[in-house]
């Protein structure tokens, strides 16, 4: 584990989904001859490629990217465990001369490395967890996220209503706890030397970038890839189902929807939580707003400030 008085520098590639974090990282990465760590609670599963946008091996470009395709798709996966394992990954790349380059939209992940959190790591309690199960079963999903607007608004904020496992799971720390998961940060101070970027797109072509990147999805195969996992025995049960995208598939298919109609859903869902992201993302006062002005351009303006 790397000490608090740590100064090691880290790269922090952030932002709402369809904002261009990838090929930024990737090009930073290069500039700085180093590694990329995933941030995604989506790709860290085997098997969520295209509703994932998990970068191809050409857009890796030869890039080492670090924890993506490292569970199943039947495994839960906690901030927790992404926090050990991306840890390994970061203070490995810093050991080996090089600064490591996070990118990914998930909020709590890059924290849980960036910060000495402690969300996350409170006792499970299965009677509590059982509980919120049985409510998900009889009142359904928005109701349960309803109960944690009520216990918890600032997490409920930044959690979407499909991703019931982490609902579930804020609402069991609270009740073990007393206390809610977004106050559960016990040091703030940061463990790294890190600075953070992310492109600021204007709201509309954001959310054209977005509505583009879930049309690809569609035609590069998203139901063909629910179908396969479900094949499998994935189900609507299993965590990697609650992402946007697989959700919207899933039920869909269930209710004999159109393509049309999931894809529509998609887009709307994806759009909430762009804007979710935003604001999660903004609290940081280390992060810098870029206007794009061109991936090289951009990674050329950031590597420098590493010089």
């Amino acid at each position: 584990m790397v000490q608090k008085n740590s100064l090691a520098k880290v790269l922090v590639i952030c932002g709402p989904t369809a904002s261009g974090k990838t090929s930024l990282a990737v090009e930073c990465a290069k500039l700085l001859e180093s590694e990329v760590v995933s941030a995604d609670s989506m790709c860290v599963y085997k098997g969520c490629d295209v509703g994932s946008a998990k970068p191809t091996e050409d857009e890796k470009q030869g890039v080492i990217h670090h924890m993506i395709d490292v569970v199943d798709p039947f495994s839960s996966y906690s901030v927790g465990d992404y926090k050990k394992a991306a840890l390994s990954a970061i203070n490995g790349i810093i050991q080996r001369g090089k600064i490591p380059v996070i990118c990914g939209g998930t909020g709590f992940y890059i924290n849980s490395v960036l910060f000495n959190l402690s969300y996350g790591n409170s006792a499970a309690d299965g009677e509590i967890r059982a509980k919120y199960e049985r409510f998900l079963a009889s009142e359904g999903k928005e109701k349960l996220h309803a109960v944690l607007e009520e216990k918890d608004p600032e997490t409920a904020e930044v959690l979407h209503v499909n991703d019931v496992k982490r609902v579930i799971r804020a609402l069991e720390i609270y009740d073990v706890t007393g206390r809610k998961k977004s106050d559960i940060s016990d040091d703030l101070t940061p463990v790294f030397d890190y600075s953070s970027y992310s492109v600021d797109f204007p709201r509309e072509e954001l959310y054209s970038r977005i509505n583009s990147r879930v049309d690809a999805m569609m035609k590069n195969g998203l139901i063909d890839e629910v179908k396969g996992l479900i094949q499998t025995g994935v189900d609507g049960r299993c965590q990697c189902m609650q992402g946007i995208g697989y959700k919207e598939v899933y039920e869909g298919l269930a209710a004999g929807k159109s393509e049309s109609e999931i894809a529509e859903e998609i887009k709307f869902n994806t759009r909430h939580y762009a804007k979710r992201q935003i604001t999660f993302f903004k609290r940081d006062e280390r992060l810098v707003l870029l206007k794009n002005s061109g991936v090289k351009s951009m990674a050329e303006y950031i590597t420098g400030k590493f010089q």
